[in-house]
C-alpha cells in the first residue's frame, strides 16, 4: 500500500492511495487539467483510478470532481445527502452514498469514514486498510475528538492537518472573523493541536507522518516540523519519517513495507 498527496492547502486538495490493483483518489480540489498533470507527475494515469472519495463539499476539495467524473465515468463516494450541496451537481451515475462511521471494501482496500468537526455539512476523515496495515487521513478538523483518536489509532502512516501557527494567525492579515473561524472547534488544527493529537497516536508501528493543509498565510513548514519534531524527540516508541505536503507540487510516494 502506498499514497501521495497531489496538493494540500486552501487552494486545493487531492491525494492518491493504492494497494495492488486498487487506486483511489481522495478529494478532487484542483481543476481537471491540474489533477491530470499532477497525476502524470507521479506516474498515474487518471483513467486508471477506480473511484473518488470526497471528505466534504468545500470547493478546495471538490473543484475538479464534476469534470473528472464526467470524463472518466468514475464512481464517486460521498456522505449521504452531500450530493445536493455540491456546486457542480452534474454527476451522471456512479454516485455511492455512505453514512458516517460505515466501513466498506473497495477492491483491495477497506475504507472507513469517521466524523470530524468542520464547518461543512458532514465532514469526514478516512482510514484505508490492507493486509500490510492502515493509513489515516484527517484534515479540515477544528478539534481532535476522542472518536478521531479512536479511528486513527494503530495507523502505520498518518496524513494530519497542521494548519496554522497560533501566533502567526493572531498577528497575521486575516480579518478577525476569519481568525475566529480558523481557531474555532469547526475550523482547523493548529501546529500545537496536531502535535497533541499525534502524541496520543504514537506506537511502535508508526512509520510516516505527513503534515497537511498548511496555511500559506499563517504557517511555515519549519514551524510545523519544529512543533511535531519536539514532541517526537520526547518519546522512544517510534521514529516516523516526517514530511510536509505542499499546495504547489505532489509529495513523494509513501510506501508501507510488507
Amino acid at each position: 500500500m502506498r499514497y501521495c498527496l497531489l496538493a494540500s492547502g486552501s487552494k486545493g486538495n487531492a491525494a492518491i492511495i493504492e494497494s495492488g490493483n486498487t487506486r483511489l483518489l481522495v478529494d478532487a480540489g484542483l481543476s481537471l487539467r491540474e489533477l491530470q498533470r499532477r497525476m502524470q507527475e507521479v506516474g498515474v494515469d487518471a483513467a486508471s483510478l477506480d473511484a473518488v472519495l470526497i471528505s466534504h463539499e468545500h470547493s478546495d476539495h471538490v473543484r475538479g470532481l464534476g469534470p473528472l467524473q464526467r470524463r472518466f465515468g468514475l464512481p464517486v463516494y460521498l456522505h449521504a445527502g452531500l450530493h445536493t450541496c455540491l456546486a457542480d451537481k452534474d454527476l451522471p451515475g456512479g454516485v455511492q452514498e455512505f453514512e458516517t462511521g460505515c466501513r466498506w471494501q473497495l477492491g483491495e482496500l477497506e475504507v472507513e469514514a469517521f466524523p470530524v468537526t468542520h464547518d461543512a455539512m458532514a465532514p469526514v476523515g478516512f482510514t484505508f486498510s490492507s493486509e500490510v496495515g492502515k493509513v489515516g487521513i484527517a484534515t479540515d478538523l477544528g478539534i481532535a475528538t476522542r472518536l478521531v483518536e479512536q479511528h486513527l489509532h494503530g495507523c502505520r502512516a498518518l496524513v494530519l492537518e497542521a494548519n496554522h501557527d497560533e501566533e502567526m494567525l493572531r498577528d497575521g492579515p486575516y480579518p478577525w472573523p476569519l481568525k475566529q473561524r480558523v481557531r474555532s472547534s469547526h475550523g482547523h488544527l493548529s501546529n500545537t493541536a496536531a502535535s497533541q493529537l499525534l502524541d496520543k497516536l504514537l506506537w511502535d508501528g508508526l512509520e510516516s507522518i505527513t503534515l497537511a493543509h498548511l496555511s500559506e498565510s499563517n504557517n511555515l513548514p519549519d514551524l510545523a516540523c519544529r512543533a511535531i519534531g519536539a514532541m517526537l524527540e520526547g518519546q522512544n516508541l517510534c521514529s516516523p519519517a516526517l514530511m510536509v505536503a505542499s499546495q504547489h507540487q505532489p509529495t513523494n510516494w509513501v510506501e508501507l513495507s510488507g
